[in-house]
C-alpha cells in the first residue's frame, strides 16, 4: 500500500482525514500509533523532510507535560520525544512511497489532492 495514515483511532482530526480519503476513493493503511508507534528510523525521515515544527502536537497533554525546554529543543531533541513519546506527535501523519508528505488535516482541497493522491 502506498499511503499510511498514522494517527489515533478516537482523534476527530484523523476521522475527518479518513472519510475524506474514503469518499475520494482513495485508499490507504491506517496505523493506529497507540498500538504500532513509528521507529525512530521513520521519524527521523519524517523529521527530515517536514521538520519536527508542524509535527508537533501542541494540543495534547504530553505535549503539555514538557517543561518549558521544549521552546528550544532541536529536531535532533524532538526526534527523541516522538520516539519515546508518540502522542506527542500531530495527527494524522501521511506517508505516501515511505516519505511523509503531510501532517495535519487542515490543507485546501487542490493541496490534499495534489499530496495525497496516487499518481
Amino acid at each position: 500500500m502506498a499511503l499510511q495514515v498514522y494517527g489515533i483511532p478516537n482523534c476527530g482530526t484523523c476521522k475527518k482525514a479518513l472519510k475524506w480519503l474514503d469518499d475520494s476513493g482513495i485508499d490507504y493503511e491506517f496505523i493506529n500509533t497507540k498500538e504500532q508507534p513509528p521507529n525512530r528510523e521513520q521519524i527521523t525521515d519524517w523529521v527530515n523532510t517536514l521538520t519536527a515544527r508542524p509535527m508537533r502536537n501542541t494540543s495534547g497533554m504530553s505535549y503539555r507535560a514538557l517543561g518549558e525546554e521544549k521552546k528550544t529543543w532541536s529536531d535532533e531533541q524532538w526526534i527523541d520525544a516522538f520516539a519515546e513519546d508518540a502522542m506527542l506527535l500531530k495527527r494524522p501523519l501521511f506517508v505516501k512511497n515511505d516519505q511523509a508528505v503531510l501532517v495535519g488535516f487542515r490543507a485546501k482541497e487542490a493541496e490534499l489532492q495534489a499530496k495525497l493522491v496516487m499518481e
